[in-house]
């Protein structure tokens, strides 16, 4: 390896972001990094690469080991028990499963190849997006999204993502889904226990993160 290694402190000043951060993402796979002993060590190239360019692992849906014929209508399920539409994508955004318990506003756009367009750029968005934790934020098209990612070991693989959902101080927005603060804070939370049951149900097991 050529690239030159350096450390965590290296990486948080890049980043502007804590310690346990850093190891966080590394773990998790956003974060190029090898084990030299105990410590992560950080290909000080490829880390500025990644971050300049939004490099991201670029899995195929049967790299990913999804069967959509299972996968669809578990998600379906709990699409509907959460009140969101739902869809499974690569991590350049491009959707591995239908989208499940669509808006009526999507129903209506879903045909649209501009809309499509525009939704899976969004979506590429939160794959580049540095805060790992599920948040929702807006597209152009005015309703809100989140994701989780679904891993592969220590690299992340995919996403599911949440969507559909008229923004928090919209009044009466036609044709999206509509949550009150705690069904919007229990989207968020679950989200992550989602992709963690879609990487087991691929058949990918998470790997422990370690200081």
């Amino acid at each position: 390896m050529t690239d030159q290694l350096v450390g965590a402190e290296r990486i948080q000043d890049l980043l502007g972001v804590d310690r346990s951060t850093v190891y966080r993402m590394a773990g998790d796979g956003r974060l190029p990094a090898v084990k030299v002993g105990r410590q992560w060590r950080f290909p000080l190239e490829a880390v500025e690469q990644r971050l300049h360019l939004g490099a991201r692992p670029e899995p195929t849906g049967e790299a990913l080991g999804l069967d959509r014929g299972v996968v669809e209508p578990l998600l379906s399920v709990v699409a509907e028990c959460l009140g969101v539409m739902m869809v499974v994508t690569d991590m350049r955004g491009d959707a591995l499963t239908d989208t499940v318990n669509p808006c009526p506003w999507f129903l209506a756009h879903r045909d649209d190849p501009t809309v499509l367009e525009a939704c899976t750029a969004h979506r590429r968005e939160l794959a580049e997006d540095l805060d790992f934790a599920p948040h929702f934020s807006v597209n152009r098209f005015g309703y809100e999204c989140a994701r989780a990612f679904i891993r592969s070991g220590s690299a992340l693989v995919g996403m599911v993502v949440a969507g559909g959902l008229a923004p928090g101080n919209a009044a009466d927005p036609p044709g999206l889904h509509q949550l009150d603060d705690a069904g919007r804070a229990h989207v968020l939370e679950r989200l992550p226990d989602i992709a963690a049951a879609l990487s087991h149900l691929a058949g990918h097991a998470p790997e422990p993160v370690t200081a």
